[in-house]
């Protein structure tokens, strides 16, 4: 086995921006195993789970902004976490005016 390349946030190139049905928002407060309340840029509160691929690779504090895809029913409600972005990301996202909401 060899060691693990890091790579630093600054080397990361590729920025998911969100689909037609995907919502930007701040996770506001750790529930718990899974689940994170995001408030969201559509004036939502959702109740959002960290999808399975995402949950031991990364983690996510209060503060962080995250790509939400709702779920098809109770779509106002709940939705699954399906990315978190980085510092520089972000910064990316306010430049492009993707992101109009404050994060912290």
């Amino acid at each position: 086995m060899g060691k693990k390349k890091v790579i630093s946030e600054e080397q990361i190139s590729t920025l998911v921006l969100p689909a037609t049905t995907d919502v930007l928002g701040v996770a506001k407060k750790l529930l718990g195993f899974d689940r994170v309340l995001v408030r969201c840029q559509d004036g939502k509160e959702r109740l959002c789970r960290i999808r399975g691929k995402m949950k031991r690779r990364v983690w996510i504090r209060e503060g962080d902004v995250v790509l939400v895809s709702p779920w098809d029913f109770q779509s106002d409600k709940r939705g699954d976490i399906i990315w978190r972005y980085r510092r520089n990301q972000v910064e990316l996202l306010r430049s492009r005016r993707y992101l109009t909401i404050e994060t912290r």
